[in-house]
């Protein structure tokens, strides 16, 4: 019977895929960025995928504007010559159709095996890469607490199941190395990662090193920075689908993308090759509307189903936290953890700034006590920072300040305890070591 299921989703993904009819247009027009293709206007729409034949090989791209006279294609690989006068038909939205025994492998944003095991088992249903955020009342409520080995984040920034969180930062601060921490959480059925625009070094040192406890539950889709901006543009998408397939039966799912600024950036050229104007620091109205509706996707499912767990990482810009795509992606999230480089500079790692950290669930999470302890070690922390240059100055003199020579005596002993290397075992008690450095 398993035999015959499959078969039969073969058949069906073969029917999808070469429609009965087609319709063929021509390219008239080839940039260095798209291409544009006329015949084909009034059977398009957007975000439908084209295939052009290229010498016998099929390029595809995706429709990004369209008139009465012509629809502009981008290619998903745009080194492949496209001639005049082309082949062009219509190929429909673009969709993958993930399978259980996914996991454990690395594909491309078009959903193609890049491990070198085999084709991918096609599953019996298609999951859009477009696909609408579930309905908001009809999402479950969140209370499951998330324990993630990381010290820092426990204590302060603690997660729940199904929590959306971002990581900002700037370029090499430690991004990478929090998200590869996060990675190996253990509570977890699946994993999806979506590397966007990473280096090409980078891929199999994160699959063997951070993710290797997990391989076996992980489904990683790759687009590197040599890669076009439509392929790195897909790829969180790709991710997406990916993760609402094993959210739909039922299973807890993590899902890391690194990072979302590049999808941004990607989406940003995109939209310029389409022709829109550039509205603010070069991006373009319709980036600020996709981003939401991209980072909606996650979070819990409907009633009876699972949930999406996800950590966007989130390049700052030139270190400014107000850049506009940082500021609009963290009013969409459920909290953000700051990565600050004048901590780093001090060789604490992870470089989380816990006064700058939120999470917006973490009342589930602590205990009335915990609470209390957790705001009372903040305002330290605060007070330890704002007087940092009178201290440096010699303005401080212990026993004229009962609050702030607290503070001088506890704060050090708490950046100890948060001190965590990537190739530390994950935390187990976190209240528990804190207290232990506190005491000495």
């Amino acid at each position: 019977m398993n035999r015959l299921a499959r078969l039969e989703a073969a058949i069906q993904s073969g029917l999808d895929e070469e429609p009965f009819v087609r319709v063929r247009g021509a390219v008239r027009e080839v940039a260095p960025t798209h291409f544009v293709v006329s015949g084909l206007s009034s059977h398009l729409r957007l975000g439908d995928s084209v295939t052009v034949d290229a010498g016998g090989r099929a390029v595809v791209g995706e429709v990004v504007r369209l008139d009465h006279a012509a629809a502009i294609i981008k290619p998903f690989d745009e080194r492949i010559a496209i001639g005049i006068g082309a082949a062009a038909h219509r190929a429909g939205p673009l969709a993958f159709r993930p399978a259980a025994d996914w996991k454990g492998r690395v594909i491309n944003a078009l959903g193609r095996p890049l491990d070198g095991l085999g084709p991918l088992t096609v599953g019996p249903r298609a999951m859009p890469l477009d696909a609408d955020p579930p309905e908001a009342m009809s999402r479950s409520r969140i209370h499951k607490p998330l324990r993630t080995g990381v010290r820092v984040i426990d204590l302060f920034t603690p997660l729940c199941e199904g929590q959306r969180i971002g990581i900002f930062a700037g370029s090499g601060v430690g991004k990478s190395t929090l998200l590869s921490m996060l990675a190996r959480c253990q509570g977890f059925d699946t994993v999806v990662v979506a590397l966007v625009g990473e280096r090409g070094r980078e891929v199999r040192e994160f699959l063997e090193g951070p993710l290797a406890s997990n391989r076996h539950r992980a489904v990683v889709v790759v687009a590197t920075s040599d890669e076009s901006a439509m392929m790195r543009r897909l790829a969180p998408r790709a991710g997406f689908a990916v993760a609402e397939y094993f959210r739909d039966l039922g299973e807890s799912v993590l899902l890391i993308v690194d990072s979302v600024t590049r999808y941004a950036h990607a989406a940003r050229d995109v939209a310029l090759a389409a022709g829109e104007p550039a509205v603010t620091r070069g991006y373009a109205p319709s980036v600020f509307s996709t981003l939401p509706r991209l980072l909606e996707r996650a979070g819990p499912g409907a009633e009876g189903s699972g949930s999406i767990s996800a950590v966007f990482s989130v390049l700052v810009d030139g270190d400014d936290h107000n850049d506009p795509v940082a500021d609009a992606i963290r009013g969409t999230l459920d909290g953000h953890i700051v990565l600050d480089r004048a901590i780093a500079d001090q060789g604490r790692f992870p470089a989380v700034n816990v006064l700058g950290s939120v999470s917006r669930l973490a009342d589930l999470v602590w205990t009335p006590e915990e609470r209390t302890l957790i705001r009372r070690l903040r305002g330290l922390v605060a007070r330890y920072e704002d007087t940092r240059d009178l201290r440096l100055m010699g303005g401080y003199q212990a026993g004229s300040d009962a609050e702030l020579d607290q503070a001088v005596g506890v704060v050090p002993r708490i950046y100890d305890a948060l001190r965590q290397f990537a190739d530390a075992p994950p935390s187990r008690d976190p209240f528990g070591e804190l207290a232990q450095a506190i005491r000495g």
